[in-house]
């Protein structure tokens, strides 16, 4: 049998490629297929959605969807979901990005007693499913008397153990000769971490802050034990009681995707901004010296 020769090496290995990428392609496609889908049926009117939920071509074209949402008509009280989870997701981002880094570093840097077992305690912590704490959640909120108020949606959710894990990971792999030179210059604890060693890690902050938007933005089971009233409720709660029919509104398809297409907007946008940072951030992360 004589060898293939490198001209037909060459056109089957094309061939291979060609036809993976057609694979991969049509497979992009189908999983882009219900995205396309919901985003086409925003456009329709009711009638049509319900008799022709699979076409991609709204006729008639209508806006109606978008008009009855943040008209807040229908009992649906968009404007209010939306900045409800704006407030919340921006407060708790910003406390999770200051006071996890702040335990990152301690745990990473500073020698006490117990650091070992707070370590241990924080690894354990993850591994805890979050719907096992929804009944210690709603009992502690109930026994402060924070119930229903933004106190009790907040407060909780500004600590995270895997933010705390990830900034004490990145924060051993910074050399700690560049803290002694701080020290050495006359820097506290204090001011070697916020002068010196914060600034270095701005690709784990970047990590954090989109995990802790991501995670306060599609937080569902905590603010369901928390808090009640429609004045406190946010995107998923909100969603949740619409989708259901819990609000009375019907079917109406196009209003409902439409409502879950924009609350999936502003993570989106989010993540693909900083995408790159992202990937590089949780490299870090998990990387030591």
């Amino acid at each position: 049998m004589t060898a293939p020769t490198p001209t037909a090496a060459r056109d089957r290995r094309g061939t291979l490629r060609l036809a993976g990428i057609l694979v991969m392609s049509l497979a992009a496609l189908l999983y882009l297929m219900p995205f396309v889908i919901q985003l086409v049926t925003t456009f329709k009117t009711d009638p049509q959605a319900a008799s022709s939920p699979l076409s991609l071509i709204p006729n008639p074209f209508s806006l109606d969807a978008y008009g009855k949402l943040f008209s807040g008509s229908e009992g649906v009280a968009f404007p209010t979901w939306l900045g409800n989870s704006a407030f919340i997701a921006v407060v708790v981002t910003a406390g999770r990005v200051f006071f996890d880094s702040l335990a990152g570093y301690a745990l990473s840097r500073l020698r006490f007693h117990g650091r070992g077992l707070l370590t241990v305690l924080l690894i354990s912590v993850m591994a805890v499913p979050g719907v096992v704490l929804m009944i210690p959640k709603f009992l502690v909120v109930q026994y402060l008397g924070i119930y229903d108020t933004y106190t009790a949606m907040i407060v909780p959710l500004l600590v995270d153990a895997v933010g705390i894990f990830i900034m004490k990971q990145f924060f051993e792999s910074v050399p700690r000769e560049i803290e002694e030179a701080a020290r050495v210059d006359g820097a506290g604890v204090v001011r070697t971490y916020w002068s010196v060693v914060l600034p270095m890690a701005r690709p784990a902050l970047i990590t954090l802050t989109i995990l802790s938007f991501q995670g306060s933005w599609n937080e569902f089971t905590h603010f369901v034990v928390t808090a009640q009233s429609a004045d406190h409720a946010t995107l998923t709660t909100g969603l949740a009681q619409f989708v259901s029919g819990g609000l009375g509104v019907g079917t109406q398809y196009p209003l409902k995707l439409t409502a879950a297409l924009l609350a999936t907007i502003p993570v989106a946008i989010v993540f693909f901004v900083f995408q790159r940072h992202f990937v590089r951030g949780g490299n870090a992360g998990a990387l030591k010296e």
